[in-house]
């Protein structure tokens, strides 16, 4: 994430609240307005701004429930959202590495535990290094399938998989994308049963079932 996409205390509290919107509103669709506007400490008027704001873009859309309350949901669009915000704020606090670092450390224990050996990382980028770089220690056999041709020095010893139809040969795959993890988790529950399509917890991808089904406002 460029520096100028953050150069000032406005633009900062502008993408922490509306990151702290489109999670509270994925992890509850019951969730009130005045509940967000007290987890994220400002005013129930400034919520209510965001949220017209979020449903606007596209990013959130809301229907009528019971008792005249209001259910919320993560778009498709909501949800890549979501997920470009989490990464622009882990990377500018640094803490991209050391987070992904144990999330890959406690998939790969996992795997090892249920004896999936041949896993298969699906996506492009800085999560797909850490993961390959947390794997070297290990007894696993990896390879990439990647939504782009581009790849990095660092992953050029793990073959590469050309077709889908590949995927079918290993024991798991491990979504960790940060640009489109919803169509990568789509394709991996398409040919994998749920139990074997992992990810970092931050994707919140264990919540995309609506999403990667191509749910829209």
């Amino acid at each position: 994430m460029s520096k100028a996409k953050f150069g000032s205390d406005h633009i900062d509290n502008e993408h922490r609240i509306t990151l702290g919107l489109l999670n509270a509103v994925h992890e509850n669709d019951r969730v009130s307005q005045r509940s967000i506007a007290s987890d994220l400490s400002i005013a129930l008027g400034l919520t209510n701004t965001y949220l017209k704001r979020c449903i606007k873009k596209g990013l959130i859309k809301v229907t009528q429930a019971p008792a005249n309350r209001y259910a919320y949901y993560l778009t498709p669009k909501g949800f890549s959202e979501k997920t470009r915000l989490t990464a622009a704020y882990l990377s500018q606090s640094l803490n991209l590495f050391r987070v992904t670092r144990n999330e890959a450390e406690q998939i790969f224990t996992t795997c090892m535990t249920n004896h999936w050996h041949r896993i298969a990382l699906l996506g492009n980028g800085d999560l797909v290094e850490i993961f390959a770089m947390s794997a070297l220690d290990k007894n696993l056999t990896l390879a990439l399938f990647a939504n782009t041709d581009t790849h990095t020095l660092s992953l050029a010893e793990i073959p590469r998989l050309e077709s889908e139809v590949a995927l079918q040969a290993f024991d798991c795959v491990i979504v960790c994308d940060m640009s489109d993890p919803i169509k990568l988790y789509a394709l991996a529950r398409s040919l994998f049963p749920k139990e074997r399509v992992l990810a970092p917890k931050f994707l919140g991808l264990d919540k995309a079932n609506g999403a990667a089904a191509g749910e829209t406002a």
